[in-house]
């Protein structure tokens, strides 16, 4: 079953960023994953909050290969530098529809 991971956040300081991007990149594909979307353009059509200044989606061919990839060792330290240095919000999303 197909998942989607779909990540708000805001960095809050930037030494983490450039690490993060060339290392993360490859470990997403590592583990089955395929970026969908990485931008600032967005909006919010419905709802309050604070509006997220990145929007990331992720298509993974399992919950099994997410996990996988949020549990990597290699990804952890970047994971520890993405959640000291931003906001943020993670949803990870099951490809069904409970309704049709």
């Amino acid at each position: 079953m197909t998942y989607y991971a779909a990540i708000g956040l805001t960095p809050t300081s930037e030494e983490w960023i450039p690490g993060y991007l060339s290392t993360v990149t490859p470990l997403v594909h590592k583990h089955g994953g395929k970026y969908l979307a990485r931008t600032a353009s967005h909006e919010r059509v419905e709802g309050n909050g604070e509006n997220p200044a990145l929007m990331v989606l992720i298509e993974w061919p399992s919950k099994e290969a997410s996990d996988a990839f949020y549990s990597d060792p290699d990804y952890q330290p970047h994971l520890q530098g993405r959640l000291a240095g931003a906001k943020n919000d993670f949803f990870l999303i099951e490809g069904k529809d409970d309704f049709g």
